[in-house]
């Protein structure tokens, strides 16, 4: 434990002052709003560091993080386990809305009554049966009934946590808030609400108008207000900070206040999408191979219709042996999160060290199920869980399993699914409740698992590509929020890729461009061919003016590369 005015930032990361002012708040809640890029996660990690590392959240207290999905949710739990330790970490709990709702129907069932009663084996489902089965959807509203009607729940859920996070509150609906207000508001719980006002995305699932405000009078929270992008490089802070003039002029910071000549921006040019499709396969190889850059640190963004915008770009980089990941969740299986767990494990599984993939499952097996609110029952999952999976790499060891083959994958995955559970299972996608969907996603996956394996060789190499842990990643600037990578290519800077709304479009492209730490290019193609499966299409195309006019003033000289401008 350490004084408070000891504190800094772990890791020598440097806040900008609204986030070293919210990381270090004590007496009052947040409502923390903040740009794309501008470091939310980063700052609820610090957050949490500095609330247990100067026992402000008081042992035994626990902190309590909500996310929408379960990939930010892991994405926190990991960030504060490399801040402060798996030991401070263990006092914090990071889950979805449902996770966390389902955590309360588990442990307080009980208060459950006549039509509403559950068994203690309960299910969820994709249909309401009494007493056996909920669905997806019925999770948060039964959650508010338990704690509503009962001050026992309220007070053992207001006596283990002194702090709340709510992380991409904007997309917070109706029913996720009153479970909020129900569990803490006028209590002492200090809650901290981070999200991107620019960027509400779930309009359509009923999220709350002016949601800042209404937490904001109801909790009495101090607001405050992130722009800054501490991740990328100068040259590409200054590129950021061209759009946060035009976007919300206020935040702006002069260019001399983001000085230095690192990182690099490049708007590539060509006369059809071809010679798009060579130049930047033979790039990226030349990134991977020359540069020593990670694949699965380099991105290809796309405003919309990746699956379209991207086909000869994907055969270029297969021509090649460039492995990528295309994160298309029509088009690819390696999106699912059912097939993220499969082939996580099955990474593990193989005996190799696979630090990646493990860090995802402990947070899902372990940290993510919701068993109780004690430390014990979580040290009970850790250790059945490093039990099963010592048990299935000495099979794997003695020839007893065997990875090429179907039957012997099916019945280590049918194993996986049974100690994780089917309820975990379920709630790691909504549309898994929904008839034999789940099914089929596993069957495939197991299938393309196979695929992968029967060719002989390393199983880490050829699950690489699925896994996306040493891939190019492929995906559409939606799918990007939240992540970061060295390098990401935006394609198609165009005014027929960017066609909607002014506004939407500009926030859109300001997300795609604040994923890049180091290396940003643009592609613009005076042609695209009509590619399969298209419906209406633009073959002729023209530059979006405005969005490469953002990047032009901070170019990085760059005459040497094909299609490149310098």
């Amino acid at each position: 434990m350490i004084l408070v005015e000891r504190w800094s930032p772990a890791d020598g990361l440097s806040l900008e002052p609204n986030a070293l002012a919210a990381a270090k708040e004590i007496d009052r809640s947040l409502a923390l709003t903040a740009g794309p890029g501008a470091g939310k996660t980063e700052m609820l990690a610090q957050r949490a560091d500095f609330l247990l590392r100067t026992g402000i959240c008081r042992y035994p207290k626990r902190i309590l993080a909500i996310s929408f999905k379960v990939d930010a949710s892991q994405n926190l739990k990991a960030r504060l386990r490399k801040r402060c330790g798996p030991g401070l970490a263990s006092r914090f709990d990071s889950h979805t809305f449902h996770a966390f709702a389902k955590r309360i129907i588990d442990r307080f069932r009980v208060v459950l009554t006549g039509q509403k009663a559950l068994d203690p084996d309960y299910a969820v489902g994709p249909h309401r049966v009494s007493r056996r089965s909920i669905t997806f959807n019925d999770m948060v509203p039964l959650a508010v009934e338990i704690v509503e009607s009962s001050l026992i729940v309220r007070n053992a859920i207001r006596q283990t946590y002194s702090h709340v996070f709510l992380d991409e509150f904007q997309d917070c609906t109706d029913e996720q808030y009153k479970l909020i207000k129900a569990c803490f508001q006028g209590t002492s719980a200090r809650l901290t609400a981070v999200g991107d006002t620019k960027q509400r995305i779930m309009g359509w699932a009923g999220a709350l108008e002016g949601i800042f405000e209404t937490y904001a009078e109801d909790f009495d929270a101090l607001p405050l207000n992130l722009y800054q992008n501490f991740r990328s490089e100068p040259r590409l802070r200054r590129m950021q900070n061209a759009m946060v003039r035009v976007m919300d002029p206020p935040a702006a910071l002069d260019d001399d206040d983001l000085p230095g000549d690192g990182g690099e921006i490049v708007v590539r040019r060509f006369d059809n999408d071809d010679d798009e499709a060579n130049d930047l396969a033979d790039a990226v190889r030349g990134w991977i191979e020359s540069d020593d850059v990670d694949s699965s640190e380099i991105a290809v963004l796309v405003s919309k219709q990746q699956n379209l915008y991207c086909q000869k770009l994907r055969a270029a980089l297969d021509a090649r042996g460039v492995p990528f990941r295309d994160e298309d969740e029509v088009q690819n299986l390696a999106s699912e999160p059912i097939a993220n767990l499969i082939v996580d494990f099955l990474l593990v599984a193989a005996g190799q060290r696979q630090p990646a993939p493990y860090r995802r499952l402990l947070d899902l097996v372990v940290f993510g199920l919701g068993l109780g609110l004690d430390a014990e029952r979580e040290y009970q999952a850790r250790s059945r869980w490093d039990r099963f999976v010592a048990g299935v790499r000495q099979r794997i060891a003695v020839g007893e399993i065997d990875l090429a083959d179907l039957d012997d994958l099916q019945t280590i995955v049918n194993e996986l699914l049974d100690i994780v559970g089917r309820d975990a299972v379920v709630g790691l996608s909504p549309a898994y409740v929904q008839g034999d969907f789940l099914q089929q996603q596993i069957e495939a996956t197991t299938s393309r698992a196979h695929a992968l394996l029967s060719g002989g060789g390393d199983a880490a190499a050829a699950l690489a590509s699925f896994s996306g842990d040493r891939a190019v990643r492929i995906m559409s600037i939606h799918k990007s929020k939240g992540l970061e990578f060295d390098t990401v290519v935006v394609l198609g800077v165009e005014n027929q890729t960017f066609w909607s709304d002014p506004d939407a479009e500009r926030s859109g492209f300001f997300v795609g461009i604040s994923r890049a730490k180091r290396r940003l290019h643009l592609t613009v193609c005076k042609s695209r061919d009509r590619p399969d499966g298209a419906g209406l299409w633009q073959i002729g195309r023209t530059e979006h003016d405005e969005f490469v006019g953002y990047a032009t003033p901070y170019l990085w000289p760059f005459s040497a590369v094909p299609g490149a401008d310098a």
